[in-house]
């Protein structure tokens, strides 16, 4: 019996996947080791707690209604240890290892067969820290979601979903995929609607196309299939200390930074600057507070990224332009507007036009950019504190860099993932990041000294 069908836009993602252009996203935890805990006790917890999580015992199968779609089902053969490995990490530094590692092991798409998601423990034959690189296909979560689903290992999260599950109601029964009559009135009612939703979101996508593609060839390759992971970490309060002096919102400073750390990068290459700046889109949720949707909630700004503008102050002032502008506009405008687009197309189209659509994704934007909020307390796995969260996002085809940053500890993490052979050298842009925020530190007042009586 069917569970939930999928939403328009996670349907769009499970088509639009192929071998060279896996749709999944996904994060890298490290954490720091704990008296006493040992590997199989981590791999141990790890497997229960997945185990635990409903929505990872779900795959996707093809349904009659509607045609072309797809939906949840529980898989009666749901097995967690196909889902939760172990890999050891050789050598003696250990994160560029697990890093490395990291990244081979995203190139690797996600079992259509199975629940779309996995977990590896990563760590090293002697004491030291250890990381969980977690996997989760596109269709079963957006950014958002995925923290949720993801956050069910943490000791802390863990704890509470079992009190809440003690008091949770019974679930309701698995319904049939066949609709009733006003199920049916309704849906028809609702498509009729779309109709015209479409054409002026349509309309708004064809108008942020680009024919002319020739300033972005830095970001843009033939798929190799390959992925290379970098990562790098930003002082949060040095963010804040920016967007204090210049106005706008943490996630303009660092779409700045971002902007600025590509100029390096590009700069450093030897090559001339893009003819047009390059274009990023921005994902934006549209998950309201508490929302409980469980499908993909996405839409996105475009954001010229002003990688030919020299001075830092003013790349920060045209980022911080460009997303107000964006924001009062709202998220049916622009690239971003594809996501919101893919709810209102029919489930046969999805099916046949995803090809079609990925292949399109150069027309509209070259980077991704995504910030990836994270619980603000401190977290831990089996009492091993939590150090930091790296996170990954998913490349369009044709594209060969995605941006994701998320906040924890005081600490920025960026996670960069790259198409293997078209950037060999992702780990001098990562370090660029830092380089970019450290130099917009002067723009920030300094943080005064505190005074002590003698």
């Amino acid at each position: 019996m069917i569970t939930e069908l999928l939403a328009p836009l996670d349907l769009a993602f499970w088509h639009l996947e192929s071998d060279a252009h896996p749709m999944h996203l996904g994060a890298l935890a490290v954490f720091s080791p704990a008296p006493g805990v040992t590997p199989q006790d981590v791999l141990g917890l790890l497997g229960d707690r997945a185990a635990a999580v409903p929505r990872l015992r779900m795959r996707v199968r093809d349904v009659l209604l509607p045609v072309g779609g797809a939906a949840w089902f529980t898989d009666p053969g749901f097995d967690v240890h196909r889902h939760v490995r172990r890999v050891v990490v050789p050598g003696d530094d250990f994160m560029a290892e697990a890093t490395r590692l990291a990244g081979e092991l995203m190139e690797r798409p996600l079992a259509r067969g199975l629940p779309p998601w996995q977990m590896y423990l990563l760590d090293r034959p002697g004491p030291g820290p250890f990381a969980v690189l977690v996997k989760l296909h596109h269709a079963l979560a957006d950014g958002m979601r995925a923290v949720t689903i993801g956050a069910g290992i943490f000791d802390q999260i863990a704890a509470a979903g079992s009190t809440r599950a003690a008091r949770r109601r019974p679930p309701a029964p698995p319904r049939s995929w066949l609709p009733g009559p006003y199920e049916a009135a309704g849906m028809a009612l609702d498509r009729i609607g779309g109709v015209g939703r479409a054409l002026g979101v349509g309309a708004s996508v064809v108008r942020a196309s680009r024919l002319d593609m020739r300033g972005s060839t830095a970001l843009t390759a033939s798929s190799s299939g390959t992925r290379r992971l970098a990562t790098a970490e930003l002082d949060a309060a040095g963010v804040q200390r920016v967007r204090r002096t210049e106005g706008g919102t943490a996630n303009d400073v660092l779409l700045a930074v971002v902007a600025g750390a590509l100029r390096r990068w590009m700069l450093e290459r030897g090559g001339p600057l893009p003819a047009a700046d390059p274009r990023a889109l921005v994902p934006v949720s549209r998950r309201g507070p508490g929302g409980t949707a469980t499908g993909n909630r996405l839409s996105g700004y475009l954001l010229g990224l002003p990688v030919g503008e020299p001075d830092a102050r003013e790349r920060l002032r045209l980022v911080r332009t460009a997303m107000d502008r964006n924001k009062a506009a709202g998220p049916l405008r622009g690239a971003g507007a594809v996501a919101v687009l893919a709810d209102q197309l029919p489930a046969l189209a999805h099916r046949f036009g995803a090809p079609l659509a990925g292949n399109a994704a150069r027309m509209l934007f070259d980077v991704l950019v995504t910030s990836v909020p994270l619980p603000r307390s401190a977290l831990s796995l089996g009492g091993c504190p939590l150090r930091a969260v790296y996170p990954m996002a998913p490349l369009a085809r044709g594209q060969s860099l995605a941006v994701a940053l998320s906040t924890y500890g005081g600490r920025v993490q960026a996670g960069l993932v790259a198409d293997g052979k078209a950037l060999p050298d992702l780990d001098r842009l990562a370090g660029a990041l830092h380089d970019e925020l450290r130099d917009l530190q002067p723009l920030a007042p300094p943080v005064p000294p505190v005074a002590v009586r003698p």
